[in-house]
């Protein structure tokens, strides 16, 4: 006896198996959209990729990371790797391994350009963190504990944070990411699903787990842009030394000011730009150029501002006098 179906009137015979996918298809559809954007952006990105590898005056040497922004060989990569070596190899990822030169570094922002000794390689474009969203997708390349060619993903967890750089300053704008990084991924980049590289990796918390940090690609473009043009990192002095303040609020209505501390210059080098303006000690400075300073690291910050090295101006208490002060800062 045959089967009866009762809602189309016919003999039911058996289903016919479904028709397989081709194997290119069925592979396209077991990658999610997450595994979709890092595998684009790893395609994208990687050739740009290289190991650097340090020798010199370190017992072993060192090694980290780098990413090329120019076809014709010029990569950025942490001062921090290349500061103590003599000679700097890059390792590419089609198998060459080539000299470079460090053109220039910057321990202030742990910056430094490498320049590899060929042409027409792949190379990375770098990027702005300014319309970096929290939440957003990125993706650190490098080659961590020497394991050359290494991915890991993660999201920005966190904008404008600060790092303390070797050298004391402060470094800005940091770019916290939960992509998971080990010693060997210091310079190498943070890349996001646009292709482009909104941060050099420059350090973890070892106690730490997700917790990772970035320069900002707006930095690497300053510092590159100064390093090309000039051979260093220029920045204004004005020969003070100098404390934060806490000030009373009485003293902040009296002189408008929307703060609880200045930065008091406790001395003052003779013969220094800010000798001859007239700045004496005790004096609080109150801003530079318009802008407040309510540190002594806001004001170093300030300092490093571009602008700052053709026109100088301190807006000083002193006495209960508002003074601006007009100084033309030496340059380092």
């Amino acid at each position: 006896m045959m089967d009866f179906d009762p809602y189309s009137g016919d003999d039911a015979g058996p289903e016919p198996a479904p028709a397989r996918e081709p194997r290119p298809e069925r592979d396209a559809r077991a990658l999610d959209a997450y595994s979709s954007a890092v595998v684009e952006v790893v395609e994208r990105a990687a050739p740009s990729v290289v190991a650097v590898e340090v020798r010199g005056a370190r017992a072993g040497g060192g090694a980290g990371s780098g990413v090329l922004i120019t076809p014709d060989g010029y990569a950025l990569t942490n001062h921090h790797v290349v500061a103590a070596g003599a000679s700097v190899r890059v390792h590419l990822p089609d198998g060459r391994t080539i000299a470079a030169t460090v053109v220039g570094g910057d321990a202030a922002t742990d910056l430094a350009l490498l320049r590899v000794q060929a042409s027409a390689l792949e190379f990375a474009t770098l990027g702005s963190t300014k319309d970096l969203k929290v939440g957003q997708l990125v993706v650190a390349l490098g080659n961590p504990l020497g394991f050359s060619e290494t991915v890991s993903a993660g999201i920005v967890s966190a904008k404008g944070r600060v790092l303390r750089s070797v050298e004391g300053r402060l470094i800005d704008n940091i770019v916290q990411h939960t992509a998971p990084l080990n010693p060997g991924n210091s310079g190498g980049p943070l890349v996001t699903t646009a292709h482009e590289v909104v941060g050099i990796n420059t350090a973890i918390i070892a106690a730490a787990q997700g917790i990772g940090f970035a320069v900002p690609a707006d930095t690497a473009t300053w510092v590159v842009t100064e390093i090309l043009a000039h051979g260093r990192v220029r920045r204004a002095q004005i020969g003070i030394v100098a404390r934060t303040r806490p000030i009373h609020r009485r003293f902040a209505r009296a002189y408008g000011l929307d703060q609880d501390t200045v930065v008091e210059a406790m001395e003052i080098a003779a013969g220094s730009p800010a000798n001859r303006a007239g700045l004496e000690a005790h004096d609080l400075v109150l801003a530079v150029n318009g802008t407040a300073v309510r540190s002594v690291d806001e004001l170093l910050k300030a300092l490093s501002r571009r602008e700052v090295l053709e026109r100088c101006t301190l807006q000083v208490a002193r006495a209960g006098a508002r003074l601006d002060l007009k100084i033309a800062p030496t340059v380092s």
